[in-house]
């Protein structure tokens, strides 16, 4: 149909099963759309405190510098990894896919030295590992780590690593973009200093913000810094004196103040649910997709003990055109799944049954279009 710039745009329907964003209940979209009202209004200052208790209950925190920051996970990774270095720390950053990569890069352009400790992709970071270079590096400052690996459905253990890094006395950064709300986060009891996510995946939230919280430790290394955050939008010191006022805050940005919404009712929707009731539905909707595979002849990437349930990379059969596997399931069955990344491109698809799709009945939709598709492949 061709469309000229003043008409409106009518999105077609999809079930999003791919690696992000995932799908967005009515009720939270229904929230968006509800009047916009000054950054600095009481009522959404109320607001503001709500957000910021329920993220700590998703986090399991009683960090007070817990907060939303204005951009999706990637900026919550600018923001916790900029204001924690500085030019000439050392950080190591163990890398087991894409978004480990991209926490190195972003240290680097911090002017921080980083140490890369590199996992097959498809496998978690060792606890083991990390220790050894640790112990044989003692100018390391920081540990950094990817919880969820959402380029390799890989889940790392998060307990066993903040304990490393608590051995040696080295702070820790956290990416739990894929994890949180699906499975197990407990920032104080592993240790964890400093943690984002992104809310366009198991909060099941348009994309846009990136819940982060820094431990009473991070926020002493930060106001002790002898240099400037590179970014002044990002500069915590600045930005928790908007979001943690009590009750007097100080000018800094304008928030995005329908997005708010929207993220204030995807957190009271999945705090209502129950944060185990919600790992134990995605973990039973991975279970089922695995089931569904398997019994079709296909394999997982990921060996059973650290697979990531909301996040499932399944190996391409042989002979399959993957993009056009991919592209018949969007087009003619409104279903999107991911490509693989990296050295995975074209080896793997990346299912998602994150959020509001973590559901059997989403699984049951994906693999009867599966097996459609697959019928005319091999027709």
């Amino acid at each position: 149909m061709n469309r000229t710039p003043t008409d409106p745009f009518l999105p077609p329907q999809r079930l999003l099963l791919g690696p992000g964003p995932s799908p967005v209940a009515q009720e939270v979209l229904t929230a968006m759309a509800q009047p916009t009202i000054g950054h600095l209004d009481p009522a959404f200052i109320g607001l503001m405190d709500e957000l910021k208790a329920m993220t700590q209950t998703l986090f399991n925190t009683k960090n007070e510098a817990t907060f939303t920051v204005a951009g999706p996970g990637s900026v919550g990774m600018d923001a916790c990894v900029l204001n924690m270095i500085e030019p000439g720390d050392k950080i190591l950053i163990a890398r087991n896919g894409v978004f480990g990569m991209r926490m190195s890069e972003v240290a680097s352009r911090g002017g921080a030295v980083v140490v890369p400790l590199d996992f097959e992709w498809g496998t978690p970071v060792d606890p083991a590992i990390v220790d050894a270079a640790l112990a044989k590096d003692k100018d390391i400052k920081f540990l950094a780590f990817v919880h969820a690996e959402t380029s390799t459905g890989v889940l790392s253990d998060g307990k066993a690593l903040g304990a490393v890094a608590a051995k040696h006395n080295v702070m820790t950064i956290m990416d739990c973009v894929t994890s949180a709300g699906g499975v197990l986060i407990e920032m104080d009891a592993w240790g964890i200093d400093v943690i984002y996510t992104g809310t366009q995946k198991c909060i099941s939230c348009p994309p846009g913000l990136s819940p982060v919280s820094f431990s009473p430790r991070a926020i002493e290394h930060i106001k002790a810094r002898k240099t400037k955050v590179l970014s002044w939008f990002l500069d915590v010191t600045q930005v928790m004196a908007y979001w943690g006022g009590e009750g007097a805050r100080a000018y800094h940005h304008t928030a995005p103040i329908n997005s708010l919404y929207g993220l204030h009712e995807a957190l009271r929707r999945l705090l209502l649910e129950g944060l185990e009731n919600s790992f134990k539905r995605h973990r039973a909707a991975h279970l089922h997709l695995v089931a569904g595979l398997e019994k079709r002849g296909m394999e997982m990437l990921v060996a059973p003990a650290c697979r990531l349930p909301q996040l499932n990379t399944v190996k391409i059969p042989a002979g399959v055109d993957d993009p056009k596997v991919r592209r018949t399931l969007l087009l003619d069955h409104g279903i999107e799944i991911g490509a693989g990344l990296g050295p995975l491109a074209g080896k793997v698809w990346r299912i998602g049954l994150m959020g509001e799709g973590a559901r059997t009945e989403s699984v049951d939709r994906l693999l009867a279009a599966l097996d459609q598709i697959m019928a005319k492949e091999h027709a």
